[in-house]
């Protein structure tokens, strides 16, 4: 099993309960051993919760018997049947396979534009969200000590990129916290403290629909956000981020959540991919690779609830949980030679948190946004986390924050690295096909003699 996100975790869970330790030893390759509850990063970013809360110990359970190698896969030989990790102290081994299961999940998609890769910083890991929020408070500490104003509004003026839903609740979260935190800052003026919204779709979050999408603007709107639609970056440097509409910006934070591309580590199969996923049947299979399975963000996998052709599921934690499900069942079922059966579920809706009492959501088609929508987004993470003391930890954060405020104090948490999206994605870590089979030819002789 590669990966412990939302359906590797699902996957592993239901194997453990179906196959006895004499039927298979069940392997998961992760580079931590927690499952990160990835949409509620922008309230670890913003300080409405610790990163402890979010992040749901894979050895807390008393049954669990899955084998935990800390490590990420880089490279996959199907011919060889081994995946080639790389541990966290660096040493680079191989792990052979009878059955392989892929949920190694998404990576931020990023575009060729120049100062990007140096300059920008994501919202993808629990490192990440620990970095920003140190790293806007650190910007109100520095605005606060300076004396120069050209480098003081520098300073307070922040730019995310992205219109879905992670970029959305990652500035309407981002700029409570500085509203808030601005209060204990005596010699900074409030109205310096300006936050940018960019995204070059014309619509935000289209996949709420126009009622909701507009309702969302009107709210980040009335807190002050600069939304800007149907305009990108055009280049960035260490003072100013270019929009494409001609405008500079000078600005130290450029905080970048335009969209995720599956895993590179995909790239390394030499399967066929639909949108840079990877190609699976309606049973989770990869065609042409006997015996692998993939889900979740990094597979294209056939949505059958909807009547389009060619429709693929959209890379949500309901569905990769799900996913997860029916992925150990056919495995299950392949190994004792009964029927599998192919994935399909109807989305429940989306929820979307703006923080405070603001939110937007559609569960099961119902439109709702205000306090109502906020009850229905809070109730439908705080069900969905997987153990009662990830439940009783959120719910008390979310408790304490609402009585106490926050202290708006930094760690210091990797202060001396760069904060890039490669110093926390490792997106330059994985092999190339030819790398890995390099890496596996001794391997893959003994298979074919």
């Amino acid at each position: 099993m590669v990966g412990a996100g939302f359906a590797g975790v699902a996957c592993v869970r239901r194997l453990e309960r179906r196959l006895t330790g004499r039927e298979a030893v069940i392997s998961l390759l992760s580079p931590f051993s927690y499952q990160l509850y990835l949409p509620l990063l922008p309230q670890v970013a913003s300080g409405v919760l610790t990163p402890q809360s979010v992040a749901l110990s894979l050895r807390r359970s008393q049954k669990h018997r899955t084998r935990i190698l800390p490590g990420g896969a880089i490279g996959i030989d199907t011919d060889a049947k081994v995946c080639v990790v790389r541990t966290i102290t660096g040493d680079i081994r191989t792990e052979p396979y009878d059955h392989l299961v892929l949920t190694p999940g998404s990576v931020t998609r990023t575009f060729d534009i120049p100062g990007l890769a140096e300059h920008a910083r994501g919202l993808k890991t629990l490192a990440e969200a620990a970095y920003i929020r140190d790293h806007v408070i650190a910007q109100l500490d520095l605005a606060d000590a300076s004396e120069d104003e050209a480098e003081r509004a520098a300073r307070l003026q922040f730019v995310v990129v992205g219109g879905g839903y992670a970029g959305t609740e990652t500035a309407a979260c981002l700029q409570m916290l500085t509203h808030n935190a601005v209060k204990r800052y005596h010699r900074l003026d409030p109205e310096l403290i300006k936050w940018h919204l960019v995204d070059i779709a014309p619509a935000l979050m289209p996949e709420l629909g126009p009622k909701l999408g507009e309702a969302a603007l009107a709210i980040l709107k009335r807190r002050g956000i600069e939304v800007s639609l149907g305009v990108s970056v055009s280049s960035v440097d260490d003072d100013n981020v270019t929009l494409t509409d001609g405008r500079v910006l000078p600005c130290r934070t450029l905080i970048w959540t335009a969209g995720v591309a599956a895993s590179p580590l995909i790239g390394t199969l030499g399967a066929e991919t639909v949108r840079g996923r990877l190609m699976v049947e309606p049973d989770l299979t990869v065609p042409g690779l006997p015996g692998v399975y993939a889900m979740g963000d990094a597979a294209a996998v056939p949505d059958l609830a909807k009547d389009e052709a060619g429709a693929i599921c959209p890379p949500t934690a309901q569905h990769a949980m799900r996913q997860g499900k029916v992925a150990a069942d056919n495995l299950v079922a392949a190994l004792r030679g009964e029927q599998t059966y192919p994935y399909a579920h109807k989305d429940l809706g989306l929820v979307v948190d703006l923080g405070g009492i603001d939110a937007v959501s559609k569960p099961l088609g119902v439109e709702l946004h205000g306090l109502p929508a906020q009850v229905v987004a809070r109730g439908y993470h705080w069900s969905a986390l997987r153990t009662n003391v990830a439940k009783a930890r959120v719910m008390t954060n979310w408790l304490i924050n609402a009585v106490a405020g926050d202290d708006f104090v930094r760690t210091g948490f990797l202060a001396s690295k760069s904060g890039t999206l490669k110093d926390f994605e490792y997106t330059d870590a994985y092999l190339t096909p030819e790398q890995v089979r390099a890496h596996t030819a001794s391997l893959r002789a003994v298979a074919s003699s």
